[in-house]
C-alpha cells in the first residue's frame, strides 16, 4: 500500500553493506572469496581526496588523506584467515560486481511545472548544476507518461472515449514544459540516460473506465502496445530518445481510486509483454528496453517466477524496484536466480513537509548503497523538485522533490536526499562495484571503480563520530567521520 511508501525502510530493511557484512551480495555466485592476508593487487599511487557532508558542512573538500603502511596481521594469526580488524573497512578490487549507470531523479509533471517558473537565468544554471558531468552530473532520470499523482492535472495521451485504434494520441501536453526542459537537460548532458513509467493507461482501456485506481482489461492490450510505441516514437521525433521504459508504476496496488494508479497481475503482465509489448518493438526494430515490476522488494518472487519463462525473458531484460516494502536483500535472490538481468532502484520519496527533509543525507545515503551492493545499477529518486507546499499534487500524499523550489521568491532549497546524491554522482562515473568489507556498525560503505581506474568508496555514518582504517592491499588510510555524516573517498 501506499501508505507505507512514507514511511522509511527500517534498519532491518537495509541490506547488505552495513555493520557486520561485506558489499559483495551473492559474490559466491562470482566465486570471491577473500583471503585478508594476501596484500591485495594494485597498490595506491595517489593521496585520497575527500568530501564531506554533516552538521556543519555540504559536500565540501576536506584536506587529502596521505596513505600509510598497513599495520601486519596478529603474529599467531594462521595465514588467509584472520577477520579485518574492528575499525577497519578493507577493499578488494579486484573482486568486481556490477556495472553502474548512474543517479538521478524523476521529471514528473509537478517537477518540470515548478522548474519551468524559475526565471530563465536561474533556470539555466540549475539545469547546468544538476546534470552537467563537471557538476552534480544526474545522468539517469525518469520520466512520466502520462500524469503521475505529482502533476497539475489527470491526463493521458488519449483521453475520451474509446479509442482502439489510438486516432486521438498526442503528446502535446508535454511540448509546454516537459519537453523543452528534457531537451535541454540532453544538451547539458548528451549522455543521459531516460526511462518512462506510466501510472496508468488511459481510463478507456480499464474495467473502471477512470485512471484513478483499477485494473487493466485484457482486451486493448494489442492497443496498449502501440500507445507505449507512439509515445517513444513521438518523444523521439521531438528530440528526446528514451532508453527504457516500466510497463507500470506500482504494479500492484491500486491506491484506493485516489490518484492514476492501475494494477496488473502476473499473467496479465506476463502476456502483455510476451504476446504484445515485446514482439511489436521487435517487429518496428525499437530499441528501447523493457523493464519490469517498478515495485517493492517484496515482490522478488514475482520476479523470478516471470524471469523463469524464456518467452518472458527475451523481451524484459531488467528489474526496476522501490524499496516502501522489503529490503534490498530481496533482490540479490532474482540475481541468484537469473544473474544475466539487470535492476534499477526507480524511485525513493522524501515528504516535503518532513522536519528532517534537508538534514537526511544518512537516511538516503544508506539506501543507496543498499541498493547498489544488492546489485542495482542505479539509484533515482521521485521527484526532481516540488513547491514549497508539495505542488502541483492530484494525490493524496505529501510528496517533496529532491528541490523545493518557491516560484515567487525563486528560492531553491536542497534536501538531504540532494545531498546524498551529490556523493554518489559526483564521484561515480559508470564504474564497476568491487568488494568492501567491515564489521564496524552504523557504517555503510560502498566501492566503485570508475572506467579510467579511478577508486571511489563511500561511507555513511549513521554512528557517533570515529576514526575509521580503510586499508587496500598493503596500504591504509586514517579517516575521520563526524556523526550523522558521508564522505566521499577518492584516488588513484
Amino acid at each position: 500500500m501506499r501508505n507505507s511508501r512514507r514511511e522509511f525502510l527500517k534498519t532491518s530493511a537495509l541490506g547488505l553493506g552495513v555493520a557486520g557484512t561485506t558489499s559483495f551480495a551473492a559474490a559466491e555466485s562470482l566465486g570471491a572469496v577473500a583471503n585478508f592476508a594476501t596484500p591485495e593487487g594494485n597498490q595506491p599511487s595517489s593521496d585520497i581526496a575527500v568530501w564531506l557532508t554533516n552538521s556543519k558542512q555540504r559536500h565540501a573538500a576536506a584536506q587529502p588523506i596521505a596513505w600509510h603502511p598497513a599495520p601486519p596481521p596478529p603474529p599467531d594469526t594462521p595465514p588467509g584467515v584472520e577477520p579485518p580488524p574492528a575499525d577497519t573497512v578493507r577493499l578488494i578490487p579486484s573482486n568486481k560486481f556490477q556495472d553502474i549507470l548512474g543517479f538521478g531523479g524523476c521529471f514528473s509533471d509537478a517537477a518540470c511545472y515548478v522548474i519551468n517558473q524559475l526565471q530563465k537565468p536561474a533556470r539555466d544554471q540549475l539545469l547546468h548544476d544538476l546534470f552537467h558531468p563537471s557538476e552534480l552530473g544526474l545522468s539517469v532520470n525518469r520520466t512520466c507518461v502520462g500524469s503521475a499523482d505529482s502533476a497539475a492535472k489527470l491526463y493521458s495521451y488519449d483521453d475520451g472515449e474509446l479509442d482502439p485504434d489510438l486516432k486521438r494520441f498526442s503528446i502535446d501536453h508535454d511540448r509546454e514544459y516537459i519537453l523543452p526542459i528534457l531537451k535541454q537537460v540532453r544538451e547539458i548532458n548528451p549522455d543521459v540516460f531516460y526511462f518512462s513509467s506510466p501510472w496508468s493507461p488511459p481510463g478507456w482501456m480499464k474495467w473502471n473506465k477512470s485512471m484513478l485506481g483499477g485494473s487493466m482489461s485484457r482486451q486493448y492490450l494489442a492497443s496498449y502496445a502501440q500507445y507505449f510505441l507512439k509515445f517513444l516514437q513521438a518523444y523521439a521525433a521531438a528530440g528526446v530518445p528514451v532508453q527504457a521504459i516500466t510497463t507500470q508504476n506500482e504494479i500492484d496496488t491500486d491506491q484506493h481510486g485516489q490518484m492514476p494508479a492501475c494494477t496488473w497481475s502476473q499473467e496479465c503482465e506476463t502476456e502483455f509483454i510476451t504476446d504484445h509489448l515485446g514482439p511489436l518493438f521487435e517487429k518496428t526494430n525499437t530499441p528501447t528496453k523493457i523493464w519490469i515490476l517498478d515495485h517493492n522488494f517484496v515482490y522478488w518472487g514475482r520476479v523470478i517466477s516471470q524471469l523463469d519463462d524464456p518467452d518472458f525473458r527475451r523481451y524484459a531484460n531488467a528489474v526496476a524496484w522501490h524499496a516502501y516494502t522489503g529490503d534490498p536483500s530481496m533482490a540479490s535472490k532474482v540475481h541468484a536466480a537469473h544473474p544475466e538481468i539487470e535492476m534499477h532502484y526507480t524511485e525513493g520519496s522524501t515528504d516535503y513537509n518532513d522536519p528532517h527533509y534537508q538534514v537526511d543525507w544518512t537516511k538516503w545515503s544508506t539506501t543507496y548503497t543498499a541498493v547498489l551492493n544488492n546489485w542495482c545499477r542505479s539509484a533515482v529518486a521521485w521527484n526532481m523538485a516540488t513547491d514549497e507546499k508539495g505542488k502541483p499534487n492530484i494525490g493524496p500524499y505529501p510528496c517533496g522533490g529532491i528541490l523545493i523550489i518557491n516560484p515567487h521568491t525563486q528560492e531553491v532549497i536542497r534536501s538531504g536526499q540532494y545531498w546524498a546524491l551529490a556523493h554518489y554522482s559526483r564521484a561515480i562515473r559508470r564504474g564497476r562495484r568491487f568488494e568492501s568489507q567491515s564489521q564496524i556498525p552504523a557504517l555503510s560503505h560502498l566501492a566503485v571503480e570508475n572506467p579510467d581506474g579511478q577508486k571511489v568508496l563511500i561511507l555513511t555514518n549513521t554512528g557517533a563520530a570515529r576514526t575509521v582504517q580503510v586499508i587496500q592491499g598493503l596500504s591504509a588510510a586514517t579517516v575521520p567521520l563526524e556523526e550523522n555524516s558521508l564522505a566521499t573517498l577518492v584516488w588513484e
